[in-house]
């Protein structure tokens, strides 16, 4: 889903995606089977603002979900501190990464 976003999005993104992939490989199955549901619901909700954004200038379109309390309160001290540093990330006026698009 990522190759739809706005391209630092899509780099901080995969980043990301593979980051917290690697930092699972070695959890237990009830934690395997949280964090795939997560993953789940998290492609299900980019697939949506995506499709819904068809069409749509980037600039105008907000891609991302808030994040309630009761899910917010299930975090362990690590994963608020991960959260922290993508939004700091995701937020910055300019991104880290200097992309530029394929020109196909």
């Amino acid at each position: 889903m990522h190759r739809f976003l706005p391209i630092d999005l899509r780099a901080l993104g995969d980043q990301y995606v593979k980051d917290e992939f690697r930092r699972h490989k070695r959890s237990s199955p009830e934690e395997v089977k949280s964090f795939m549901t997560e993953w789940e619901q998290y492609k299900d909700t980019l697939q949506t603002q995506v499709l819904e954004s068809a069409g749509e200038q980037f600039s105008s379109v907000k891609f991302g979900a808030n994040l309630s309390e009761g899910k917010f309160s299930e975090f362990q001290d690590e994963q608020i501190g991960q959260l922290y540093e993508l939004m700091l990330e995701s937020t910055k006026p300019n991104r880290q990464f200097d992309i530029q698009e394929d020109s196909k």
